[in-house]
């Protein structure tokens, strides 16, 4: 099979840089039936994400990463918290108000057999979108969905076919020109890759990245692939359980993590060199459940760190140097730091 490399992100930021999406205090707790109890699945999550950039946004299965991408799109409603997209509070919008800014931000699903409805024709899936918001003729509608499939790689004859004719590969690539059919700002792209290939995920990352050039397109990359990660993002934000625990420009984090979960994580990224080695930072214990998370910092039970006081002080983000914001009391400058948002 032939082998694709995923191409580095040579973009650089502006010095100026414009704020896209600011996320402030944002909660989403999911009540436990039979039960007065929830589960926190996002509790307290701030960040931004700037125009033109790609945040990549990393954890471990359940910590609340695909839950922040849906409440910033209001397909799941958030419990609590502000959410601006271009100054405008998404979370305080009518549903008239919601659908024409749905225009400005798409997804891209990550299991690319069940976002595509196997009773269309590609055609009408990736048209639907157009359909929906009224825009243009029908001989129009179809000239954009003919030029979106040229665009993401595929046949323009392919959208008289069915979803099941095609490979995972194909179908993402069909996932891909859906969501970009009414020429979207944001696109929060929820694990695009983890159900393909590998190769295939090279060959769609790259896709991704010519793309968001070529439209001027700002994404919120969700993901646990490390590797790929690194690769397309400008800056990631880590999570733990329910919590961002540190965010830095990509090439700042992969190459000093000061948060011992973010150490952990990079820690277990396989090197493709056998004479290289790394010191591999297993953690202790199992995730704490969200319905009952650890009092203070919740990764103190994981923790090789962990002191008394990190029982008693639940940490913030702060900023400890430039465009790195961290949040724990172990990592030296912290407790001098400003808050980071």
């Amino acid at each position: 099979m032939e082998q694709v490399q995923i191409k580095e992100q040579s973009t650089p930021l502006p010095v100026m840089r414009e704020t896209l999406v600011s996320v402030r205090g944002l909660v989403k707790h999911f009540p436990v039936e039979g039960s007065d109890e929830v589960v926190r699945a996002v509790d307290g999550v701030s960040f931004d994400i700037f125009a033109g950039e790609t945040l990549g946004l990393v954890g471990e299965s359940g910590c609340g990463k695909s839950t922040v991408g849906r409440c910033l799109l209001r397909l799941i409603e958030p419990t609590a918290g502000e959410i601006l997209f271009a100054g405008e509070d998404v979370t305080s919008l009518d549903k008239k108000r919601l659908r024409r800014l749905r225009r400005e931000m798409q997804i891209i699903f990550q299991d690319p057999y069940a976002s595509l409805n196997p009773r269309m024709k590609v055609g009408d899936i990736i048209g639907e979108p157009l359909i929906i918001h009224n825009e243009g003729t029908k001989s129009e509608r179809r000239d954009r969905v003919a030029s979106l499939l040229r665009r993401v790689g595929l046949d323009p004859d392919y959208m008289n076919r069915y979803a099941h004719e095609f490979s995972g590969g194909q179908r993402q690539r069909i996932g891909v020109a859906r969501s970009l059919a009414l020429n979207p700002k944001l696109i929060v792209a929820d694990e695009p890759v983890s159900a393909l290939d590998v190769s295939v995920q090279a060959q769609v990352v790259n896709l991704l990245q010519e793309l968001q050039e070529e439209f001027k397109l700002t994404y919120l990359f969700i993901s646990h692939g490390l590797a790929v990660v690194e690769h397309i993002s400008t800056r990631v934000a880590v999570m733990y359980l329910g919590r961002i625990v540190e965010i830095a420009d990509a090439a700042e984090l992969y190459a000093r993590p000061l948060h011992p979960y973010t150490q952990a994580l990079l820690s277990a990224i396989p090197i493709p060199d056998p004479r290289q080695k790394r010191k591999r930072i297993i953690l202790q214990g199992d995730v704490p459940t969200p319905i009952n998370p650890p009092s203070g910092c919740r990764f103190r039970t994981r923790c090789p760190l962990a002191i008394e006081e990190c029982a008693q002080i639940d940490p913030e983000l702060r900023e400890v140097s430039p465009g790195h914001h961290v949040a724990c009391i172990r990592v030296p400058g912290w407790t001098d730091a400003p808050p980071g948002f």
